[in-house]
């Protein structure tokens, strides 16, 4: 067990000492933490033997939970509101595009029957928000007219419709290819039904119950929120729910409201996140045996190609094909369209059923995976630049010294007998950003208030409103 943990540390370490590569030279993180997998694996410098798909599937899945929970707590919903309708038809109908847009090139090339085509294509169809984000950040790239809301929902959203996709293609495969159109579409319903209004409670009921919850020990809040997680999608998959969606949707309208710790736990979930990332690769840069990848390099790298020439572009022109984005900008989103964890990981699942090109499969999906992550993410910033889709940016005049920063309206209020405020905390008050509430004298101490700050009797508040009839009803609303 020792000489596992520091098996495990020695590969993390280095995974996190190398990504600095990606913040100075643009080199994607995941193409770093899959190499140190291979490096390490059977046919690489340790020789460490991983052969269990088994095991890196279901390690796949608890790691596809929590990234895409963080990927949806990091989304802001007010941002990605103005093009949510396109994204969303993009992370849909353009993941069935792209599938179906597949389908020829690996019949020609491969000797595929329209089943193993169509798999192949669903399973490689995802986009990786993380990848591409991470690239724009390293290389201060800033997207105008609504590009990044609209890269970022379709990103973290596309993943359940690909994983839906590959589940009921492998599912057809066990029962002989049999399945009509009204099974499918009364499947995707029920699993984007069910993911959505699991989602929606369940996102809204976290921030609730943590305002009211006021536990003593800050560090159960990040526990809670781990089980809240896992209850979630456990949940809603045994009712018949995409359980993927359900804890991104649910990511996101946590992220609507304000509750205590809620920076704290949105950064817990972050790390989390990279280590689930992290993991993950290494696990499947392990599983893989890069001496049988050169017998499948020319056709991934032909279907590849395809794919970010063809097949992308087909989903994205067709999924936008009445928005207001311009002809540069769809093409930027098409090839922005980096594949990462997802269809690896949706690559094992071919070897649970009874497929025949199984492994052909999945070392198909490794190269391509790795194809993209290396020529598009490498080339983004010449993207953006091509076709001319960056922010311009716009230098601020300085502010002459005497215009004050800072205005100065300050206000005092004591919470006597009967005040509404007492025994409530700041963040159950939903105060408008103007209604800043600066200080607390609490008998002789005084107190600079958080989130979880919970208001008592005799408590005098140093408020800074500027609006004073916005103060005015502030007060009687929340103080009385």
């Amino acid at each position: 067990m020792e000489s596992l943990l520091l098996f495990f540390a020695v590969l993390f370490l280095c995974c996190i000492f190398l990504s600095k590569i990606s913040d100075k030279f643009g080199v994607p993180s995941l193409f770093i933490f899959l190499g140190i997998g291979m490096l390490a694996g059977s046919d690489g410098v340790l020789g460490v033997h991983f052969s269990d798909h088994e095991v890196a599937q279901n390690i796949g899945m608890i790691a596809l939970i929590f990234i895409l929970y963080a990927s949806g707590l990091d989304t802001d919903f007010s941002a990605i509101k103005p093009v949510f309708g396109r994204g969303i038809i993009l992370a849909t109908l353009g993941v069935v595009l792209t599938a179906l847009a597949i389908i020829p090139i690996a019949m020609i090339l491969l000797d595929f029957s329209f089943l193993e085509a169509f798999l192949l294509g669903a399973i490689i169809s995802s986009t990786d928000a993380a990848a591409v984000f991470a690239i724009l950040k390293a290389k201060k790239i800033s997207l105008k007219n609504n590009l990044s809301p609209l890269i970022e929902l379709e990103s973290g959203s596309n993943d359940p419709m690909a994983i839906f996709l590959t589940l009921t293609i492998i599912q057809m495969f066990s029962l002989g290819g049999s399945g009509s159109v009204y099974d499918w579409a009364q499947t995707l319903f029920m699993q984007f039904g069910v993911g959505i209004l699991f989602g929606y409670v369940f996102g809204v009921g976290l921030p609730g119950i943590f305002n009211r919850l006021r536990l003593e020990i800050s560090g159960l809040y990040p526990v809670f929120s781990i089980a809240w997680v896992l209850l979630l999608y456990t949940t809603c998959y045994k009712i018949g729910g995409n359980g993927y969606l359900a804890v991104y949707i649910a990511g996101i309208f946590i992220n609507k409201k304000e509750f205590v710790h809620k920076k704290n736990l949105i950064g817990f979930h972050d790390g989390i996140a990279w280590a689930m990332q992290i993991v993950i690769f290494l696990i499947l840069g392990l599983l893989v045996f890069p001496s049988e990848l050169p017998q499948v390099a020319l056709s991934a790298f032909v279907i590849g190609v395809w794919l970010m020439l063809v097949a992308r572009p087909v989903g994205v022109f067709i999924s936008l094909l009445f928005s207001k984005f311009s002809v540069n900008e769809k093409l930027f989103v098409s090839w922005v369209g980096l594949r990462g964890v997802v269809p690896i990981v949706l690559a094992t699942y071919v070897y649970g059923a009874d497929i025949a090109h199984a492994n052909l499969i999945f070392n198909i999906i490794f190269v391509m995976v790795l194809l993209s992550i290396f020529i598009q993410g490498m080339s983004i910033g010449f993207a953006a630049d091509k076709f001319r889709v960056k922010e311009a940016l716009i230098d601020e005049p300085a502010q002459p010294v005497s215009s004050p920063l800072f205005k100065t309206t300050l206000h005092q209020a004591t919470l006597f007998f009967g005040s509404k405020l007492i025994g409530k905390t700041i963040v159950q008050l939903d105060l408008p950003p103007e209604f800043l509430i600066l200080l607390i004298q609490r008998e002789k101490e005084y107190i600079k208030p958080t989130g979880s700050f919970v208001f008592a009797q005799n408590d005098i508040l140093l408020i800074q409103c500027d609006d004073d009839t916005l103060y005015k009803e502030v007060v009687k609303k929340i103080i009385g």
